[in-house]
């Protein structure tokens, strides 16, 4: 399937980053998140969407409860913070509770970003499957939920 998809609003972080590694060369080109045009978010591909999906969904975390929720190692995690800040995507506070730390908190932009990323994915899903009949489209939704199944969870 590609990249996203129905499911993939809120739940991006459960099947990891490709064990931490980057999103480098895996065909996410054009209007597609990661690359900043087109309104999609900054930083590289699942990543940077999954970034804002689970500020969207989860609220203010620190960059250390981002990086676990996405399934990237803290230094990743700061990287593609860092890359949603300076597209006004995310605003660091202080945390009331811990001067110290600071949070992370999604903006209004960040939510268009979101929603308009995962429009043109499903977009592009229901023109792929435009063609399937209805016994097709279902054992391709077996299928898939299958494979899902099967993903390896480390």
């Amino acid at each position: 399937m590609p990249h996203g998809g129905p499911g993939a609003d809120a739940h991006h972080g459960e099947h990891g980053d490709h064990g931490g590694h980057s999103d480098h060369g895996h065909g996410d080109h054009g209007g597609h998140p990661g690359h900043g045009g087109h309104g999609g978010p900054p930083g590289r591909g699942h990543a940077a969407l999954r970034l804002l999906a689970a500020l969207e969904a989860h609220g203010p975390k620190s960059v250390s409860d981002v990086a676990g929720l996405i399934g990237v190692d803290q230094p990743r995690a700061s990287r593609l913070v860092q890359a949603a800040v300076e597209a006004g995507f995310v605003r660091r506070e202080a945390d009331p509770s811990d001067a110290r730390r600071s949070i992370l908190i999604i903006t209004e932009a960040g939510r268009t970003a979101v929603s308009a990323t995962i429009g043109r994915r499903r977009a592009a899903i229901e023109t792929a499957l435009a063609g399937f009949t209805p016994a097709e489209r279902a054992e391709f939704s077996r299928l898939l939920a299958r494979f899902a199944a099967a993903w390896p969870h480390d």
